[in-house]
C-alpha cells in the first residue's frame, strides 16, 4: 500500500475502489484496518482512501512536536491534495470524526458529505480528561501499555455484547495494544494529549452546510449517545441514528447496521 510525505513524515494509506471519493478517519489506538468491513462494501461503488494516524499502523510516528485536531485536519487535506482529489465525502470515527469535522469547517468547499461516528467535537469533559491524561502519563512512564490497562480498555472500546460474542475482535485489539514500539508509544502519548485537550468546536458545527450523518453506538462509553445528540442539535443539515448493541467501535461491532446506514446516506447524497 502507498505512502505520501507530509511535513517530512511518511503517511501510509489504503486506496481502493473507483468512483466518488470517500476519506476515512479511524479511532485512536486503531489503524486503517478498522474500516475493513466498510471498505469491502463501499469500494464497489466508491474510491475509499483510508490513512493511518501518525504513529498508528504504518504511518511514521510523531517526534517531539505537539499536535492539534486542526493540524490533523490539515495533514489529511494535504493527503487529498497530493492525490489530486478536489471533492470528497468524509467518514470519521472518534478522533477521525473530530478532525473530520474540523476539516469540514476549514475546507467546506471540498466536502460533499460528512459522517461523524462515536465522536464528540466539544471539549473533553474534565473528569474524563483527567482520567485519560493519567493513563497517558502511565503509558509514557512504562514505555508500553501495561497489561492491567489493556484489560481496562476493553469495556471502554467495546459493548458487553461484543465482549461476549466477538472474542476474535477483542483479541485482535489486545494484540495491537501490546505490540506498539517505544517510538509508537511516544507518538501515541503525544497524539492522545492533543486529542483530549482539544478546543470546543460545537458552535462551529453550524458552519457545516453539507449533508451530515451522526452515528453513535448504543453502549458507547467514552462518547455516549447524549454527546452525539448535542452535536446533532448544533448541525443545520444532520440526521442522527443510534447503532443498536454497539460500543465505541461500532463499525466493527455492528457491521451490517453501520454499512446499511452508510450506504443509504451516501446513496441519497449522490
Amino acid at each position: 500500500m502507498p505512502y505520501v510525505s507530509i511535513n517530512d513524515k511518511k503517511m501510509h494509506y489504503l486506496d481502493q475502489g473507483n468512483g466518488p471519493v470517500l476519506l476515512f478517519g479511524h479511532s485512536f489506538l486503531w489503524d486503517h484496518n478498522m474500516w475493513r468491513e466498510q471498505v469491502a462494501v463501499l469500494s464497489k461503488n466508491y474510491r475509499c482512501i483510508v490513512p493511518d494516524l501518525w504513529g498508528h499502523g504504518q504511518s511514521n510516528p510523531l517526534l517531539s512536536e505537539t499536535i492539534t485536531i486542526a493540524q490533523l485536519g490539515q495533514d489529511y487535506l494535504q493527503l487529498m491534495d497530493s492525490l489530486n482529489v478536489e471533492k470528497f465525502s468524509l467518514i470519521g470515527l472518534s478522533v477521525g470524526g473530530m478532525w473530520g469535522a474540523e476539516l469540514a469547517i476549514q475546507a467546506k468547499a471540498r466536502l460533499t458529505a460528512l459522517v461523524m461516528m462515536d465522536t464528540f467535537v466539544g471539549a473533553e469533559p474534565e473528569a474524563s480528561k483527567m482520567r485519560y491524561f493519567g493513563m497517558l502519563d502511565a503509558v509514557e512512564k512504562a514505555s508500553c501499555i501495561p497489561p492491567p490497562m489493556i484489560d481496562a480498555l476493553m469495556p471502554i472500546f467495546f459493548s458487553p455484547n461484543t465482549l461476549k460474542n466477538k472474542p476474535e475482535l477483542v483479541s485482535e485489539f489486545r494484540t495491537r495494544l501490546s505490540s506498539y514500539s517505544p517510538e509508537q508509544i511516544n507518538s501515541i502519548v503525544t497524539l492522545g494529549r492533543g486529542i483530549f485537550s482539544r478546543d470546543d468546536r460545537l458552535a462551529a458545527l453550524a458552519e457545516i452546510d453539507i449533508p451530515t450523518l451522526i452515528l453513535c453506538g448504543e453502549f458507547d462509553q467514552p462518547r455516549p449517545v447524549d454527546e452525539a445528540k448535542r452535536m446533532d442539535d448544533c448541525c443545520s443539515r444532520s440526521e442522527f441514528k443510534v447503532v443498536p448493541g454497539a460500543g465505541h467501535i461500532s463499525c466493527l461491532e455492528s457491521t451490517d447496521v453501520v454499512n446499511a446506514f452508510l450506504s443509504d446516506f451516501l446513496g441519497a447524497v449522490s
